[in-house]
C-alpha cells in the first residue's frame, strides 16, 4: 500500500518550518509531497534547502484548497493520497492504525484520524474532532465538537467507526476513488469541499470511517480564523451548494428553502452583535449560490442519492434552544 502524504501551502512558511520536521521523523510509512500554492513567501526556496527529500508540486496559480490538491494529485502516484494541512502536527505511529483499518475494512475509502487542538492538547478539535456527521438541514457537526463547543478527549471516541464526513485537516482517501470523484469540487474554492466529496462518495456507495487510534493536533485558522466573514461567506455558500448537489430533488428543494430562512435568522443575529461584515458575508453567499444554482444543479444528475443522510434532526435547535453540548447526548447509537 503505497502512501503519499501530501501537504497543501500557501505562505506557510512559519508553519512548514514547525510542522514539518514531525511529519519527516514520524512518517516512514509513506512519501511526503508539498504541493505550493503560488507562494511568494519562500517556502519552496526552504523546503529544497532544508528538507530536499521532500518533493515539492508548484502549482501556477493560488486555486485554494480544492483546486490546490485536484492540480498537485495529478502528479503523485500512490494507492494511499492523505491531505494533511500544513498546521497539523503528527505523532509517533499515526499511520499504521489507518493502514490497518483500510485492510480490515475493505469498503472504508476514505479515514480520518483524532484531531485534537494543538492548543489544547486534551481537547478536540473543531475541524473533524473525532469524525464529522451533518443533521437534517446539511449543518455539519463532529463527535467532540458541536458548533463551537469541544469535548475533552477522555478516551470517549477511542474506536472505529463509521462517519458521514471526514476532515481535509487529515483525510486519508484511496487514490483511485479521489480520481473517480474527479477530486474536490473546484467552485467550492475553500472549505466544506470534504463534507461534500464525502456525501459523493456515499451516495456511490463508498464508506467514510474514523480510526481513534491515531491522533494528530491541529493549530487551526492558519489560513482563515473563525472571526473572519471571508469564512462565513464560504460556509454559508458551500453548505448550500452541497445540499443542491446531493439530496434528491423532493428532498432538496424544502430544505434550501428552511435553510435559507435559518440564515437570513443568522444574518440577523450577526446585526444584533454589531458583526455586520458576517451579516454582509451572508448576503453574499445567498447571491453567490443563487447564481451558481442551476451549474450545482447539473452537477447532481448522475448521482445516485443515499436516503439516509443524516445523525439528527436539527443540531440548531437542539444546541441554542436544548443547550446540548455532547455528541453522545445528542446522538444515540
Amino acid at each position: 500500500m503505497k502512501i503519499a502524504v501530501v501537504i497543501l501551502n500557501w505562505n506557510g512558511k512559519a508553519l512548514l518550518q514547525k510542522y514539518l520536521p514531525p511529519a519527516l521523523a514520524h512518517s516512514n510509512e509513506a512519501d511526503i509531497y508539498v504541493v505550493d500554492n503560488a507562494s511568494t513567501d519562500g517556502s519552496v526556496a526552504f523546503i529544497e534547502e532544508a528538507h530536499p527529500t521532500i518533493r515539492v508540486i508548484q502549482n501556477e496559480v493560488n486555486g485554494g484548497f480544492a483546486k490546490g490538491y485536484n492540480d498537485g494529485l495529478k502528479d503523485i502516484d500512490a494507492d494511499i493520497y492523505c491531505l494533511l494541512n500544513s498546521d497539523v502536527e503528527v505523532t509517533p505511529n499515526w499511520i499504521p492504525p489507518i493502514v490497518e483499518a483500510f485492510k480490515s475494512l475493505p469498503e472504508a475509502v476514505i479515514i480520518q484520524p483524532k484531531i485534537l487542538d494543538l492548543k489544547r492538547k486534551d481537547y478536540f478539535e473543531y475541524a473533524g474532532a473525532a469524525g464529522g456527521f451533518i443533521d437534517q438541514l446539511g449543518y455539519p457537526f463532529c463527535r467532540g465538537r458541536i458548533f463551537q463547543a469541544l469535548e475533552k478527549d477522555e478516551g470517549q471516541y477511542n474506536d472505529v467507526k463509521e462517519v458521514f464526513w471526514a476532515t481535509g485537516a487529515c483525510m486519508f482517501i484511496k487514490a483511485d476513488v479521489y480520481k473517480h470523484l474527479n477530486g474536490f469540487d473546484e467552485d467550492y474554492f475553500a472549505h466544506q469541499e470534504e463534507i461534500d466529496l464525502c456525501w459523493r462518495a456515499k451516495n456511490m456507495g463508498h464508506k467514510v470511517y474514523y480510526v481513534g487510534k491515531s491522533h494528530v493536533y491541529h493549530l487551526g485558522g492558519s489560513t482563515l480564523d473563525n472571526m473572519n466573514p471571508t469564512k462565513t461567506y464560504l460556509n454559508f455558500r458551500n453548505s448550500l451548494y452541497s445540499i443542491t448537489k446531493n439530496l434528491p430533488r423532493r428532498k432538496a428543494y424544502p430544505i434550501i428553502l428552511l435553510r435559507l430562512l435559518l440564515d437570513g435568522i443568522a444574518a440577523l443575529r450577526f446585526i444584533f452583535q454589531l458583526k455586520f461584515n458576517h451579516c454582509w458575508a451572508v448576503l453574499r453567499a445567498h447571491l453567490s449560490f443563487y447564481a451558481n444554482f442551476r451549474k450545482m444543479y447539473k452537477k447532481r444528475e448522475k448521482a445516485n442519492f443515499i436516503l439516509k443522510y443524516h445523525a439528527t434532526t436539527s443540531i440548531v435547535w437542539s444546541h441554542f434552544v436544548h443547550q446540548v453540548k455532547n455528541f453522545n447526548i445528542l446522538v444515540k447509537d
